[in-house]
């Protein structure tokens, strides 16, 4: 049986994008690992649950990083002059290659959980490399460490440096199936996902591969859509008769149950796919805006429908604190306005903030809310750090506390319903 509890603090949530819930002084409960509400009082059928008392912190619930690279962890902050392809050749490819040495990979997949338990994300989808006892030595770290996501095994099979690709496509697949295998045999916490790099990287041959083992297994996929100008032409000369980059995944059947990171130049079409598929786009403003690809059209893609999380992408996002994310965010979109479309608002600072936490969630099922039914994924902040004449009230102590990051203390981080730091 999961934990049942009754947590005290400045209760902080959105059950919908256009308004922050609070109750101040609040008792969030806690039965068997999934919410049962937030009270201003304590009902009396819960008042024998163990308490805990986070009185003046604030509780909110966790976040969720949608689109990050763990074997990319190791050189974060680096490269960040460069544009995509460049950097890949630069910094990605040479560090992922190290992956073969699994004392090495040890080492740094060590570096990238401990880092993450101790953040403010409670679950996430990463990739790894191709390499299979690495992928499978970081799900054990993972799963150790009580978060809970999705791990990818890298597929590559061209475009790549020859100690990167996969010796054939059927090779690949191979590869792929004993690693899902695997990890559905020895891990709970952490799953298996889909992992084509992109499009640019994978044979048709690969992907249709993959496709059969999405369809088999039931597992989902995540990849990298029309994240610049060059890569979506390159993706054309190399898929000729598609409409658009999408089509290059959706001909595969690789956007259903599908995370598509950045989607910065997408054309009408191809977002009209994204929603008829209820693909999500993982948006990543830092790593957009560090390697140069661009301000994602991120009010054009909620106005049509298409579901929307936040990622880190680190390393080409250089922090995987997904407060900063939030709070990139609104600020990239309102460059976007400004600069690029004036005719589409400026993100709100509710509407992202509901990105990276029920929005994102929604991923894992019933996720990123205090909603009655929802699994407890929870932050408790401690933002005393944070001095001020003012007198704030709770959603602007929230608000202040995305932007001042550096300064908060983490208290506590609850993963369906446990705590784990």
């Amino acid at each position: 049986m999961k934990a049942s509890f009754v947590l005290k603090g400045h209760i902080v949530w959105c059950d919908t994008p256009d308004h922050i819930q609070t109750v101040p002084h609040g008792y969030l409960v806690c039965e068997d690992g999934l919410c049962a509400g937030v009270f201003q009082e304590i009902p009396q059928r819960y008042q024998s649950l163990p308490f805990k008392d986070y009185s003046g912190r604030l509780v909110l619930p966790a976040l969720y990083d949608m689109h990050l690279h763990a074997p990319q962890f190791a050189y974060r902050g680096l490269g960040m002059d460069l544009e995509l392809i460049d950097w890949l050749q630069a910094y990605a490819f040479p560090e992922e290659a190290k992956y073969q040495d699994l004392d090495y990979a040890g080492r740094a997949y060590r570096a990238f959980t401990e880092a993450l338990k101790t953040s403010f994300t409670a679950r996430f989808c990463c990739f790894a490399t191709l390499h299979t006892p690495a992928s499978l030595l970081l799900a054990e770290y993972l799963e150790a460490s009580g978060l809970q996501g999705y791990v990818g095994k890298l597929n590559m099979d061209r475009n790549a440096p020859e100690d990167l690709c996969e010796l054939s496509a059927d090779r690949a697949a191979e590869d792929s199936e004993a690693w899902i295998q695997a990890m559905q045999e020895r891990f709970t916490r952490i799953k298996p996902i889909i992992t084509p790099r992109f499009v640019p990287s994978c044979s048709d041959a690969l992907m249709a591969r993959l496709e059969k083992l999405k369809d088999k297994y039931v597992v989902p996929v995540q990849s990298h859509l029309s994240e610049t100008h060059d890569e979506i032409a390159w993706v054309k000369r190399l898929s000729p008769g598609i409409k658009h980059y999408a089509e290059a995944y959706d001909r595969y059947g690789m956007l259903d149950n599908a995370i598509m990171a950045h989607v910065v130049y997408p054309e009408d079409a191809e977002i009209e796919l994204l929603r008829m598929r209820g693909t999500m786009v993982a948006h990543c403003p830092s790593s957009n805006a560090n390697l140069r690809s661009g301000i994602a059209p991120v009010r054009r893609l909620l106005s049509a429908g298409v579901k929307m999380g936040l990622g880190s992408d680190v390393a080409g996002g250089e922090s995987i604190d997904m407060l900063r994310i939030v709070t990139n965010t609104v600020q990239f979109s309102k460059l976007y306005w400004r600069m690029v479309e004036p005719s589409e608002p400026a993100l709100t600072f509710p509407e992202v903030f509901y990105m990276a936490t029920k929005g994102g969630g929604s991923f894992f099922g019933k996720c990123g809310s205090f909603e009655e039914g929802y699994m407890l994924d929870a932050l408790v902040l401690d933002d005393t750090k944070l001095r001020t004449t003012v007198d704030l009230t709770v959603p602007q102590r929230l608000e202040r506390a995305l932007y001042l990051s550096g300064d908060l203390k983490l208290v506590q981080k609850f993963v369906d319903g446990q705590p784990i730091l």
